[in-house]
């Protein structure tokens, strides 16, 4: 088996780091990932985290490709209730007249935000409900069939940027199935309703001009290093981290606070957010994913690392690299 591997980069800001440094080593990420194989590299929109620093991601994604020639970069998501239709079609569509061939779009329905940043980017609480009517605007413009009569994107017509839902819940897997699509299903972050959606979406499939078949892309937490203990220290690590980022709401929590708060009800259940999760050395991690991709038959694997240092952060993804697709990451 040799299932197509991409990278979900969180553009994680370190404790005493900066995002300038973030985004340096996120075009090294791509440089390397470049060489070793990889497909693609999506980037998430989030807002007011200060971790995460991806929160202008057609921003990310055009300095990402300047550094880079041939790995596919894209949104994992733009949560398009945010934007105009329009406004992420000439984003988008200058981003492919300038790397053509290498951008994807990648599209979600949640804010990406907390209900009061929600408001600060002036969002429409209502907004998510017309999502697939949205989709389908982005769809016309990008293909030079615009819904909107005496409107089109420029740059963006004609380009067709590749569209792609992504989703964490049945919803998604029925609107990808519906237009066509391929869909991404969130499930290193939402476990629960993977199984359901990806029957849902191959099921409910019907071939559109921009897919003639299902691609079931899914995402899953990795952790490879030299050792069994380094991997598993590293993502205890990671749950620590994810306990200030999901449960903190702007506090900063001591060691002792974190290990306290992850054992507790509230931090069990963020830990059930992890259930699929690789972690150990390259031979582990290599049975875990392609039984994990057999399991749930997924077309891609999608993954997310969160290491403590850059350099194991890169190691990881080296690692998986070369255990899953050796002669390429030998390249």
């Amino acid at each position: 088996m040799s299932v197509p591997l991409s990278i979900l980069d969180l553009a994680q800001v370190a404790e005493g780091s900066t995002p300038a440094e973030t985004f340096a080593s996120s075009v090294s990420l791509a440089q390397h990932a470049e060489r070793w194989g990889y497909r693609r590299i999506w980037y998430a929109e989030h807002h007011n985290m200060g971790s995460i620093a991806s929160s202008a991601t057609s921003v990310l994604i055009a300095h990402v490709a300047a550094h880079t020639s041939t790995i596919r970069l894209g949104s994992g998501g733009v949560m398009l209730p945010n934007h105009s239709p329009l406004t992420i079609a000439e984003q988008f569509g200058t981003l492919e007249s300038l790397h053509p061939g290498r951008i994807d779009l990648g599209l979600g329905r949640a804010p990406g935000s907390d209900q009061v940043t929600a408001r600060a980017l002036r969002r429409d609480p209502m907004a998510a409900d017309s999502f697939p009517q949205d989709v389908q605007e982005l769809q016309g413009y990008l293909s030079g069939e615009s819904r909107v009569p005496g409107v089109q994107a420029t740059p963006g017509k004609g380009t067709n940027v590749p569209l792609y839902i992504l989703g964490s819940s049945l919803f998604g897997a029925r609107l990808a199935a519906a237009l066509g699509l391929p869909f991404a299903f969130a499930s290193h972050f939402a476990p629960q309703a993977l199984q359901d959606a990806a029957a849902i979406y191959r099921r409910e499939f019907t071939p559109s001009a921009q897919s003639s078949e299902p691609h079931f892309i899914a995402g899953v937490n990795v952790i490879a290093a030299d050792s069994a203990n380094d991997a598993h220290h590293e993502f205890h690590e990671g749950m620590l981290r994810r306990v200030s980022l999901l449960l903190g709401r702007g506090q900063t929590f001591t060691r002792e606070e974190s290990e306290a708060i992850l054992a507790s009800p509230a931090g069990q259940q963020m830990a059930g957010m992890a259930r699929y999760s690789a972690v150990g050395t390259p031979d582990v991690v290599r049975d875990y994913l392609e039984q994990f991709a057999e399991r749930f038959g997924a077309d891609e694997l999608i993954v997310a690392t969160q290491a403590e240092s850059t350099d194991a952060w890169l190691r990881s993804f080296e690692l998986l690299a070369d255990a899953m697709h050796p002669v390429a990451a030998q390249g």
